[in-house]
């Protein structure tokens, strides 16, 4: 039964090469004109110094704040002790308070030639007994206790001071007594804050000023230690300016530092790949020149041929030989072609996508039975009944399977038949891409070589050129898949025992399997 025919409908090539012309000069457009260079000493410079730079005046901040609670406590000790002095001399005088300060307390309270000070004493309700009234009141939360010195900062007249306040029991006078019934008189020593701030000054200058010295020193030496630590990279980068053009030798990563050593070893390894794809062409080329004689040669001894043949059959049969030779060569070519271009192929220009198996092999084999007709060989095609979806390349994995066809119909004898095969394995994780054939069969010891370019088996009489299955492998090791040759299990005779190729892919997903046989006659 002939398989049905399909249309497919193509895009306007023209259409399509504009718009990627056109996108292409608009990406070209927003390029930028010239790539700014990165330094690598100038990147860790800045992330060194923008932040030291920074620090600085934090630094200045936090240390005058800490200068300034230094300043604090013995200046804090000294006012303290005067307003105890100070309470100390409220009496009780005729049932009313009163300050009793002789004069030598007046001169211990007055004994400062920078800051000011002033006292208040007030009585119980409020009323001044002795002092300066513009000393403000402390708020609720700050009053203290009896015989307690409580310090807070305010201001009078503008002016910051710092004020130490106590209150002094009228009932019992006593230092001892701290709990009394009742609060008595409130005592009050004002200061300004001039010796205070003074001396947070020099302690912030005798900081400051050493690390105004020491800050262009370690600007220096952070500076001539970025250019020693990266010394090792321009050595490096010396030693291989030095390199030959065409050497593609490994760097010695012994001589780097452990942190350059992975990006030596990257670029050893795509010195390897290089050198291998060199190789590869080198050997493709010296391949392909040695192939390509022998069909040119027998075109030419053809052409001459004829050319000093009189008789029309000798020169219609001369015509004839330089036909197939030239189909030949053609093959040749289109096979070196179709190589070149399988092992050429990257992931980025050509990403594996999700491909329904059944439906690319369905239609490879279509195409292949007409020529099953001439040569009288059944073409078959079992699929399964459900998706078989792997990740390919459309136009590999028609490639692939086109020369495992034409492989199996060359060696395949007339009557005998050929079939193509798309099935999941017993776990349901793999997709099988079976092309099974009735011919000679592969011998063991031949497996494993037949998969090399231009290597045709000893005794083998069908046409080729040996380079179909070498096509295939790398196909097959594009898609990450795995082929295997077996015999053909559904042959039974010791002469023809057939051959079995089993492509391997990794199963996105899996269904039943159903058969479908198409068959061709003559």
């Amino acid at each position: 039964m002939r398989l049905p025919a399909r249309r497919f409908r193509s895009t306007n090539p023209d259409n399509s090469s504009a718009a990627s012309a056109s996108t292409n000069a608009q990406a070209f457009a927003t390029q930028p004109e010239e790539q700014i260079q990165r330094s690598l000493f100038g990147e860790i410079l800045d992330w060194m110094l923008v932040p030291l730079l920074l620090l600085w005046p934090i630094s200045i901040g936090i240390t005058y704040l800490v200068a300034k609670s230094i300043a604090n406590q013995p200046f804090d000790r000294a006012l303290d002790d005067r307003v105890t002095i100070l309470a100390q001399q409220v009496k009780l005088q005729d049932g009313k308070p009163s300050l009793q300060l002789p004069n030598a307390a007046r001169d211990f309270l007055r004994a400062d030639d920078v800051d000011t000070v002033a006292y208040q004493v007030l009585g119980q309700q409020g009323e001044l007994i002795a002092g300066e009234r513009d000393i403000p009141m402390p708020a609720e939360e700050e009053r203290p206790g009896v015989w307690t010195v409580q310090m807070r900062y305010d201001a009078i007249h503008n002016t910051d001071v710092r004020i130490a306040s106590m209150y002094v029991d009228l009932h019992e006078t006593s230092v001892e007594s701290t709990t009394p019934t009742t609060r008595g008189a409130l005592v009050q020593l004002a200061e300004t804050l001039d010796k205070r701030t003074q001396l947070a000054n020099q302690i912030v200058k005798g900081v400051i000023l050493p690390e105004l010295i020491i800050l262009p020193m370690a600007l220096a030496l952070v500076w001539f230690a970025l250019s020693r630590g990266l010394l090792p990279l321009v050595e490096l980068q010396q030693r291989i300016r030095k390199r030959h053009p065409g050497d593609l030798s490994p760097i010695d990563s012994g001589q780097v530092p452990e942190e350059i050593a992975p990006l030596v070893n990257s670029l050893n390894d795509m010195l390897e790949q290089l050198s291998s794809s060199l190789e590869m062409q080198k050997r493709f080329i010296a391949d392909a020149a040695h192939q390509m004689k022998t069909p040119l040669a027998g075109m030419r001894m053809q052409s001459e041929l004829a050319l000093r043949q009189t008789s029309q059959d000798e020169i219609h049969r001369s015509l004839m030989q330089l036909a197939k030779s030239s189909e030949s060569a053609t093959r040749l070519v289109n096979q070196l072609l179709a190589l070149a271009k399988t092992e050429n192929q990257t992931p980025g220009s050509n990403p594996l996508v999700p491909l329904n198996l059944n439906d690319v092999a369905k239609e490879v084999v279509q195409n292949w039975v007409q020529a099953s007709f001439s040569l009288q060989i059944d073409l078959g095609f079992e699929q399964g009944e459900q998706v078989l979806t792997v990740l390919g390349n459309d136009t590999m994995l028609r490639e692939m399977l086109n020369n495992l066809i034409d492989n199996a119909l060359r060696y395949t004898p007339t009557k005998g038949s050929v079939t193509v095969r798309v099935r999941g394995d017993d776990e349901g994780r793999l997709a099988l891409l079976e092309v099974e054939d009735t011919g000679p069969g592969i011998p063991a010891a031949e497996r494993g070589h037949v998969f090399e370019r231009f290597y045709r088996i000893l005794g083998s009489s069908a046409p080729g050129s040996g380079l179909g299955l070498a096509i295939v492998r790398e196909i097959v090791e594009r898609h990450h898949a795995e082929i295997d040759i077996f015999h053909n299990p559904r042959c039974h005779e010791a002469k023809y025992p057939g051959s079995l190729f089993r492509v391997t892919f990794p199963l996105v997903h899996l269904g039943d399997l159903k058969i479908t046989h198409f068959e061709s006659h003559v």
